[in-house]
């Protein structure tokens, strides 16, 4: 029974309503936090003490993940070449030693046996190119947004992966094929190894529909062996609704739900009393602070209402085809602001492979698509500049590999791991520049080559991390695990 002006309820009622409504999204955060205080004293083994191994560059990352495998040659990979010889066979062309490539099978480890097969018939360029900015750098027409930018990005042209389906997505995120299973994603990583900024807020937030249970699922922003409270939080950019599973109905009162979690702490402090070492329920306790904080914190980072029009117009959210990743564009540049260290946005989920799929209908696709993300990025990048957050901000745009130099079915291309593009811009990266190389139809990453975890380590690099320094007492990673820095795009 609480005090006079509130309603009777029963302890499995409450215990029910105000313990497992919060701590979902919030015992993550806390868990984290109890885990560094516990580690400054000693307490838990081979624990990241929260703090940076070395003067970092960056505080907080932006990670946009495109669904399905974006085509390097229609973005920001021109390869003229391809027009020149459009309709030949790949041997028919200069260019004929690609098929007899030792990449071609040197690093591939397929799920399934020649289902993706090479595809001899060159396929053209769907769209033209332009130089941009004093830098020159080449970007699709497709992107006349993000290219008002190009002065203050980074192009790696030279990225390459293992596995020639959908499981790159996981490996994009964790560094290791699908095969081996999920691993502690690099958004993990970076939510184990700092420490909050924000007292209110989770660490490692996630928004947009996440990649589909066939390439990953929850695997793509999970934590695995680190455990689960280093996962991403899963946050809907819903103004009416935001924490559709963290807040009371209607109809309890902020006062009522005040005396619920103040006799709640005090139960569970008694039960600290017979277990004091107990650290999840020390954390537990946290938790349903964070919680009731995030109740306010959560909705005003999704209530646009502060925002000028100029700045609702230029995120795209005026217009039905950018206004969703309008929005979480938006929130995530008001997320960095208050502190969150890593906000991962997926764009393209269908339930399947993604949108950015191209087998087929690629220039209508790519075109569609693009214009879905292409202005909401662009006016990040020059929204977190204006506002001083981009030195501070490392801004990652990436997909699981790019798309073939030939035609598949007569107007797309197949999957391709051999050579994908990689944008970056932000704290600690160099601006405008293209760094790497693939050959001249865009089939072998072939300067400067790098696997999907140069671009973790580069991230981790610039956060102030060493990966080395953070790896688990028991959990062997394997070299590549670790990747290198870019050290040619380090500002």
């Amino acid at each position: 029974m609480l005090g006079d002006g509130f309603r009777s309820i029963g302890r499995r009622e409450f215990l029910a309503d105000a313990g497992m409504g919060f701590t979902g999204l919030a015992l993550g955060s806390l868990l984290h936090q109890d885990r560094i205080a516990r580690a400054a004293d000693g307490v838990v083994s081979g624990a990241s003490d929260g703090k940076p191994h070395f003067k970092p560059r960056a505080k907080s990352v932006i990670w946009i993940f495109l669904i399905g495998g974006m085509s390097q040659m229609e973005s920001f990979d021109p390869k003229p070449e391809l027009n020149k010889y459009a309709g030949k066979t790949i041997d028919q062309t200069p260019y004929k030693e690609a098929l007899d490539s030792p990449y071609l099978k040197k690093n591939l480890r397929e799920l399934v046996v020649g289902l993706h097969k090479v595809h001899p018939s060159v396929f053209p360029m769907q769209v033209g190119f332009g130089r941009h900015g004093e830098s020159g750098l080449e970007i699709s027409d497709w992107w006349p947004h993000l290219a008002q930018s190009a002065d203050d990005v980074a192009l790696v042209r030279s990225m390459w992966t293992t596995d020639n389906n959908h499981g790159a997505q996981l490996q994009f995120h964790t560094g290791r094929h699908v095969l081996e299973g999920p691993l502690p994603t690099i958004g993990a990583w970076t939510h184990y190894g700092l420490g909050t900024l924000n007292e209110t807020l989770p660490q490692f937030i996630v928004m947009g529909t996440p990649i589909a249970d066939c390439c990953g699922g929850v695997g793509g922003h999970g934590a695995n062996y680190l455990g689960p409270e280093h996962n991403g939080v899963q946050l809907a950019i819903d103004p009416a609704n935001p924490l559709p599973f963290a807040v009371p109905g209607r109809e309890v009162y902020r006062e009522e739900q005040e005396a619920e979690f103040r006799l709640l702490g005090r139960l569970n402090r008694l039960a600290g009393i017979e277990y004091p070492d107990d650290p999840q329920l020390a954390a537990r306790i946290k938790s349903y602070e964070l919680a009731f904080h995030m109740q306010t914190a959560v909705p005003n980072i999704v209530d646009f209402a502060a925002e000028t029009a100029s700045t609702l117009d230029a995120y795209g959210l005026n217009k039905p085809a950018t206004k969703t990743f309008g929005q979480q564009c938006l929130a995530a540049r008001r997320l960095v602001e208050q502190g969150v260290r890593f906000v991962q946005i997926f764009h393209g989920s269908n339930g399947g492979a993604g949108d950015w799929d191209a087998h087929g209908g690629l220039k209508a696709g790519h075109a569609k698509l693009c214009e879905q993300v292409d202005q909401p990025i662009g006016s990040l990048l020059r929204d977190l500049k204006q506002r001083g957050l981009l030195d501070e901000t490392i801004v990652v745009l990436g997909t699981e590999f790019g798309r073939t130099p030939g035609a598949q079915g007569g107007d797309g291309r197949d999957h391709h791991p051999y050579g994908f593009s990689v944008l970056m811009a932000g704290g600690g990266i160099r601006s405008g520049v293209a760094h790497g190389k693939t050959d001249e139809l865009g089939f072998h990453a072939v300067e400067d080559r790098h696997y999907v975890t140069d671009i973790h380590a580069t991230v981790l690099h610039l956060l102030g991390l060493d990966p080395r320094r953070l790896e688990i007492p028991g959990r062997k990673r394997l070299d590549i695990d670790f990747g290198q820095p870019i050290r040619p795009i380090l500002a």
